[in-house]
């Protein structure tokens, strides 16, 4: 990976692929990383927009959320200034597709020659040919397709003299490609058919493509207007004009993922929604991220050097949560110490997620019970012989359940309970939006990962609604994906019944009974 020590300072024009954030380049990326001033456009993916350094200065140049059009001549101006007045800075021009095919990259690489200023170019995947093959169409094959041609589908009809050589496209070139023609589409299938395409040439429109919202429309010259009329197929869209077309079933893979036209709402905390997004995303489907909680370290620190301390006291060490882990050891390297300090504890987990942060830092648990909830590790420690005269750890949420603890205690055992962080109701800036996507029927699931993410869901969400019921009659519609008995149970004291609730209480298993849930 490239990093900032060898990016030369200068402009640099990135094309950041046609949407899917998978396809962007490992140099773009790298460069996102490293800038000192991001210049972008609109259609730029958030998730892309999260690999810009934090620090960077950002510039949004779209054409669309402005009150005034901005025109091409003020970016190339604007692109002049920032070098000139930043010659030490790494400036990253960041645009859709791919900067040079119908990007207007060769417009502002010529503004930045003339004003002599130094630019380099990082291609990007264009979606004349990402969106086609996501869609499974092949922009070439043998026996149906030798050649192809991009084209520009935005021209003015109006104008007296088209730049385009319709009689030669006609005939001449087997797979045409049109890019922002959606609009132009009636002219587009006029000039063809007059200079000779058949009335029954393959069509298809790609709405969307590589992204969660594709979605495809399959016709011919003859009918295709009326068609994408009836559909009020919109924009932006990739028009294919050809044979390959013909492809389009026998190699479709994205639209017939699982979850492909299927919206997911995520109510973990930002910091954890990474693994289940990505889960989800492969598996096609669109996900909204709604952190209904914020995790905040609360540990004392005198507490934890009073354990470390005295460490060897103690027989067992208890992780109730991913969370717990990553605090309780961030706490131990700001008081100068690592793993080391627990070699005389054992160390029990509950969960596989857990462990594996737990291995992440050096610790192999000495136990995960088969039950990923306290009353698992509670049996499991009875079982392991933990009882009167032994002194057990636990690592834990402020405000959780006292089932570990008090049960250890009925026992005779003498707890230490170590609280090592707590939630806070964090919706952002997006229950409106949230809600107002609920009310129109934009969303198809919404998955709980703990009690804590249900009691701050409904907290953020339920001013939004004219009641409860309002609430939960949209709720009702959806299907409602729960972790585990504990998540299911506050659900109930809502009204709320869980539609799925995962056989192990995995993010993992959870997006594996949702892909299952909507595959039947």
């Amino acid at each position: 990976m490239l990093n900032k020590l060898n990016q030369h300072p200068g402009v640099y024009l990135v094309g950041s692929g046609p949407g899917d954030p998978g396809l962007l380049t490992i140099k773009a990326q790298s460069l996102l990383e490293s800038c000192d001033i991001l210049v972008h456009d609109f259609l730029v993916s958030d998730q892309i927009m999260g690999y810009v350094n934090p620090a960077a200065d950002e510039i949004y140049v779209g054409k669309k959320g402005f009150t005034r059009h901005i025109t091409q001549d003020e970016i190339n101006e604007l692109l002049v200034q920032l070098a000139t007045k930043n010659p030490e800075a790494v400036i990253v021009r960041l645009k859709g597709g791919d900067p040079y095919v119908f990007g207007r990259g060769g417009e502002e690489g010529l503004a930045l020659h003339e004003a002599g200023i130094s630019f380099e170019v990082v291609p990007g995947v264009t979606s004349g040919i990402a969106a086609l093959a996501y869609a499974g169409i092949p922009a070439t094959h043998r026996g149906l397709a030798a050649s192809m041609a991009f084209i520009t589908g935005h021209e003015d009809p109006t104008k007296p003299n088209s730049q385009i050589n319709w009689e030669y496209l006609a005939k001449g070139v087997d797979t045409l490609i049109f890019y922002m023609g959606v609009k132009n589409l009636p002219n587009i299938v006029e000039n063809l058919t007059k200079y000779g395409r058949p009335l029954d040439e393959p069509v298809a429109l790609v709405r969307w493509g590589t992204n969660p919202e594709q979605e495809s429309l399959v016709s011919d010259l003859e009918h295709v207007v009326k068609e994408v009329e009836a559909r009020d197929f919109k924009a932006p869209a990739i028009i294919c004009v050809g044979k390959v077309v013909e492809l389009k079933e026998a190699l479709s893979f994205f639209e017939n993922k699982p979850l492909h036209g299927k919206t997911i709402a995520i109510t973990r905390a930002r910091a954890q929604a990474s693994n289940m997004h990505t889960q989800l995303l492969e598996a096609g489907a669109k996900v909204i991220e709604f952190p209904t909680i914020k995790i905040e370290p609360c540990l004392d620190h005198d507490e934890l050097i009073d354990f470390c301390e005295h460490v060897g006291e103690y027989s067992w060490l208890v992780f109730t949560s991913v969370n717990g882990v990553d605090t309780f050891f961030d706490g131990l390297l700001e008081i100068g110490k690592d793993s080391r300090a627990l070699s005389s504890i054992k160390v029990a987990s509950i969960g596989s997620a857990t462990a594996e942060h737990l291995l992440d830092r050096g610790i192999v648990p000495d136990l995960i019970p088969d039950e990923y909830k306290a009353e698992g590790v509670l049996e499991a420690l009875l079982e392991r012989g933990v009882g009167a005269g032994d002194k057990v750890v636990i690592a834990r949420a402020k405000k959780t359940r006292q089932v570990l603890n008090e049960g250890l205690e009925a026992k005779g055992v003498e707890v230490k309970v170590m609280e090592v962080y707590e939630t806070h109701a964090d919706g952002g800036d997006i229950q409106e939006a949230f809600a107002e996507a609920l009310k129109a029927g934009e969303i198809d699931a919404i998955s709980f990962s703990s009690s804590s993410t249900v009691d701050n869901f409904i907290k953020l969400i339920k001013d939004s609604f004219e009641s409860e019921e309002e609430m939960k009659s949209y709720l009702e519609k959806l299907c409602i994906a729960s972790i585990g008995p504990i998540t299911s149970k506050t659900l109930n004291t809502y009204g709320i019944a869980p539609t799925i609730e995962a056989e192990e209480f995995t993010i993992n298993c959870l997006v594996q009974d949702i892909i299952s849930y909507f595959k039947k």
